[in-house]
């Protein structure tokens, strides 16, 4: 069996209702584009969840274990596809308001688990 691990993000939506709609729209079952879904599971992500409440986003990432999220970040980079996808998305989205510098997706401190 493979090592997997996980990661957990959060970002914010605009909070305008219309907005939240079309976001959610364009992640609808079978809309993300399939060049990002395939970016996707080109670095080693085996499973992608993202929740919403209000207008605060959180994001589950199962990994294997060929992830990098450096190399993710040059993949994502050097793909002009990524790079026109994730200039839509920021039409939608807005950092939390204690991120650092040019961070989108802030990373999540687990804090408990049962087990």
């Amino acid at each position: 069996m493979n090592d997997t691990k996980r990661f957990c993000f959060s970002c914010d939506l605009k909070d305008n209702p219309e907005l939240i709609e079309k976001y959610k729209a364009y992640h609808a079952p079978g809309k993300v584009w399939p060049e990002i879904v395939k970016s996707i599971k080109d670095a080693g992500i085996i499973d992608m969840q993202i929740y919403l409440t209000g207008n605060r986003m959180f994001m589950v990432m199962d990994v294997d274990e060929t992830f990098d999220p450096v190399h993710k970040a040059k993949m994502d980079a050097d793909n002009p596809k990524v790079q026109e996808w994730e200039a839509l998305m920021w039409k939608f989205q807005e950092a939390l308001p204690w991120a650092k510098e040019g961070e989108k997706w802030t990373p999540l401190e687990k804090i408990f688990q049962l087990i």
